[in-house]
């Protein structure tokens, strides 16, 4: 009978063994290179054993050998610590070159610790990393302990990675792994987020990790991954914690033969798991939300980790999954996925559109479905910057390689171009003649900033004094690179004051102490051309004491670089939530939309025709030392209809949260979209939150959608921002109300113009500062149309006689914002002004 007993016990242990066992991964690579970078001797982690570097010298081509090492005390405790006490340095370029046995994607690991050494101060390298096809990294300065993780696919057989130092500077590594990758883990396609279609030719692309992450759970090391990857917890991610609740149940996970493996995610990751904090509410209406770092101008593979270890029955569990504003996964059910089972492993995978913006959203949130309990469920997310058509992932170029059968090869094309070049000379030449004509002719028009008298000059530097060329009617201000790389410290990441859609902007001083804005833009993307050109075309139109002013701008070396003037208080943005800056006054924040509102006016009338800004929103709103507002930003701005047209047709171009509606619907851009979009900002002034936030619950999400409920109510003083509570008079709050209600007017032609705008929100001043008195119109709910004078020329008034509206005539082209419109607002609205 204990025989029995015996060999019972030994059958279901090794059941349970095979079970377990085919849980774990079984994958070898086929290649797999680890070199500890400048050490003497071996270093082990976990079950890894980095070469030392003088064992690892044969995979490297380098000038000059440099090795440092830096103080233990010095080391940052992590399980890479052993890597960060050595380094390589390399003074040139030089290239690590590994033989790969099995074709296919492989890992590439950077390990890099700027420590200082007696010789070298690792903190000012300043270098690119790149293979034959891809850059990886270009005018990289490392700031910090960073682990840089790429993936590639490998069709010849070696891979080559190549450090190349900037300029003077030079490149250091503490570590380097190249290690083969599962065949199954990144396929060729996936859905496509917005619009939902089919993605194919991932094979083709390399990616960068930006985020792995535990959802819900502590932190896995690279020892508990079956492919030595770590995954951080999502604390640093989450909006709001207080949303999120979470749960661990490790010993439910179950890898079905049709889902994930042990490979794609450990259980360590799909047995904790992030849920709504509902509590079992049945009302319970929110989302939970991560924001993610990433870099304009990518695409990014987004993986979702899925392991129902909540639910007790199947169908009990619907929920919608979110990616910015896309429902990609609505009314998602795991179980109904795997026939009804539970806890079984899976993930989903979503490609981006390039993005213009630095950050993606992640949200969870319940169904709509009824009679079901409202929860959601995450488990792990990987987030992975695809490389663009150029092969780069960092938008630098890719070094040419030093290969000598590149060399070779590059040579005999050389030759063959140069046969036909020869044959075709007579050709080409007046093909190019004529392109670099209209070229010239093109130029002639497109740099023209800055109109004074007659003369074009370039800015001086200590490099040089600047040169002057005759240029018809327009004052050229075109800045040597030189004097832009001097005024920005050679663009230090420290003096990045912000990242845009065109490039990141510089803090800079010039030579002359002035401080300017350097926004830096990448000159391969047309999309960036455009954005210059039209910046420049704009802004060499307008000045105004309400539009940012355009200093200069630098075509040098293929860079496109604009120069403006330094708003020392950044962005109305952020003034409103988000960085903590004080609350400022509704006086404060009245007069700002009064700014910005002056400069959409004269963009919109002070032209021969009117400029549309088409991306109207709190960001591009800058503010001077003195809270002066500056509308800013005019790479999408477009040039009105002519005078017999009623609108342009045109792409729909804008930021979500700020389209107008109608625009979107018709593709037809008239001034009155600017006005819609500055609606949006007004309630965004007044409620200080975002416009658009899936953490909050459903009818809250959207800001225009929110506050036009409580404003048709007559209720809006319920929803503003609690700094204000209190501070607002009520004829202020009510005419602010109904001058933004009016603008976010379905339907263009039901919206007032910007000059309307203006005197309304002049009105709301005066009625916040003292109530007027004896002014039939006080209570009226219609002074948008009524306070809209016909605006020619200002200066002719001047004696107090004749009409009071016709003694504030003005150009509508003329720069009226150093007029106190405060006083002529007050004769316009008295009885005997009209």
């Amino acid at each position: 009978m204990m025989g029995f007993v015996g060999l019972k016990l030994l059958f279901i242990g090794v059941v349970f063994f095979l079970c377990l066992s085919s849980c774990y991964s079984q994958f070898n690579p086929a290649d797999k290179y680890s070199i500890d970078c400048g050490s003497p001797s071996n270093t082990t982690i976990g079950n890894r054993v980095f070469l030392s570097d003088s064992l690892a010298s044969s995979f490297l081509s380098t000038p000059q050998n440099v090795l440092v090492d830096t103080s233990a005390n010095s080391i940052p405790s992590s399980e890479y610590s052993p890597l960060y006490k050595t380094a390589r340095i390399f003074t040139q370029t030089s290239t690590y070159t590994f033989r790969i046995t099995q074709s296919g994607r492989h890992w590439i690991r950077l390990y890099f610790f700027p420590f200082s050494a007696s010789n070298y101060n690792l903190t000012t390298a300043v270098f690119s990393v790149s293979t034959p096809d891809h850059s990886l990294l270009s005018d990289f300065k490392a700031e910090s302990v960073q682990t840089k993780e790429y993936s590639v696919n490998v069709t010849s057989g070696d891979l080559e990675i190549t450090f190349t130092p900037t300029g003077s500077s030079f490149a250091f590594l503490n570590g380097l792994e190249v290690v083969s990758v599962p065949d199954p883990l990144i396929p060729d396609d996936a859905m496509s987020v917005n619009p939902p279609t089919n993605f194919k030719g991932m094979l083709n692309k390399a990616l960068e990790t930006l985020a792995r992450v535990n959802m819900g759970g502590p932190v896995v090391t690279s020892r508990n991954d079956s492919l030595w990857r770590s995954w951080v917890t999502d604390l640093s991610y989450s909006k709001n914690r207080n949303f999120e609740s979470n749960v661990s149940n490790p010993t439910a996970v179950r890898y079905p033969p049709d889902g994930a493996t042990q490979d794609d995610a450990p259980v360590s990751v799909y047995g904790t798991a992030a849920t709504m904090a509902s509590e079992n509410d049945p009302k319970a209406n929110f989302n939970v939300t991560w924001e993610f770092p990433v870099d304009r101008g990518f695409q990014y593979l987004v993986r979702l980790h899925f392991c129902d270890i909540v639910s007790t029955s199947a169908n009990t569990l619907y929920f919608n999954v979110y990616i910015d504003d896309s429902n990609v996964l609505p009314d998602y059910d795991l179980s109904t996925k795997f026939g009804g089972s539970l806890a079984m492993a899976s993930y989903s995978d979503f490609v981006t559109q390039s993005l213009n913006k630095n950050q993606i959203r992640i949200s969870i949130g319940p169904s709509s479905i009824k009679d079901v309990n409202p929860n959601a469920i995450l488990n792990g997310v990987e987030i992975m910057k695809l490389s663009n058509s150029d092969g780069s992932l960092s938008g630098g170029n890719i070094p040419s390689s030093n290969s000598s059968s590149k060399k070779s090869i590059g040579l005999i094309i050389g030759v063959v171009v140069g046969v036909l070049v020869a044959i075709l000379a007579g050709v080409i030449f007046f093909c190019v003649y004529k392109k670099r004509k209209q070229e010239q002719l093109n130029q002639s028009k497109i740099w023209i900033p800055l109109s004074t008298n007659g003369i074009s000059q370039t800015m001086g530097s200590k490099y040089s004094n600047g040169t002057t060329i005759s240029a018809g009617s327009n004052f050229n201000y075109r800045c040597p690179f030189a004097a832009i790389q001097e005024a920005t410290n050679n663009f230090d990441e420290s003096w990045v004051i912000g990242i845009g859609g065109f490039g990141k902007v510089y803090k800079g001083v010039l030579s002359d102490g002035t401080k300017v804005a350097v926004k830096r833009g990448n000159p391969k993307s047309q999309q960036g051309l455009a954005e210059f050109q039209t910046e420049i075309e704009m802004l060499s139109q307008f000045r105004h004491r309400h539009l940012v002013s355009l200093i200069g701008y630098c075509d040098e070396k293929s860079e496109m670089i604009l120069i403006y003037e330094y708003m020392e208080n950044g962005t109305l943005k952020s003034h409103l939530y988000g960085s903590g800056f004080p609350s400022m006054s509704w006086k404060q924040r009245l007069e700002i939309c009064i700014g910005a509102a002056r400069g959409l006016h004269y963009l919109h009338t002070g032209y021969s025709k009117a400029v549309i800004h088409r991306d109207v929103k709190s960001a591009n709103i800058l503010l001077d030392e003195n809270l002066m507002a500056k509308v800013a930003d005019f790479g999408l701005s477009k040039t009105g209809p002519e005078i017999d047209q009623t609108h342009v047709s045109t792409a729909v171009k804008g930021s979500f949260g700020y389209l107008d509606p109608e625009y979107f619907r018709r593709q037809q851009l008239t001034e009155k979209s600017d006005v819609y979009s500055f609606g949006v900002v007004l309630f965004e002034v007044l409620c200080a939150r975002p416009v658009i936030d899936p953490s909050l619950p459903r009818e809250m999400v959207n800001l225009a959608e929110w506050a036009m409920k409580w404003q048709k109510k007559g209720q809006l003083e319920q929803i503003i921002d609690v700094t204000l509570k209190g501070k607002i008079r009520a004829d202020s709050l009510r005419k602010f109300g109904e001058t933004a209600e009016k603008c976010l007017s379905d339907f263009g032609v039901d919206r007032p113009s910007m000059g309307d705008v203006l005197w309304n929100l002049e009105y709301v001043l005066q009625l916040q500062e003292a109530v007027l008195q004896n002014d039939p119109d006080e209570n009226s709910t219609n002074v948008i149309g009524e306070l809209s004078p016909v605006i020619h020329d200002f200066n002719r008034g001047g004696d107090g006689g004749g009409d009071g509206a016709a003694q504030f005539e003005m150009s509508s082209g003329d720069d009226i914002s150093g007029v106190s419109m405060s006083k002529v607002f007050s004769q316009l609205v008295k009885s005997e002004g009209r």
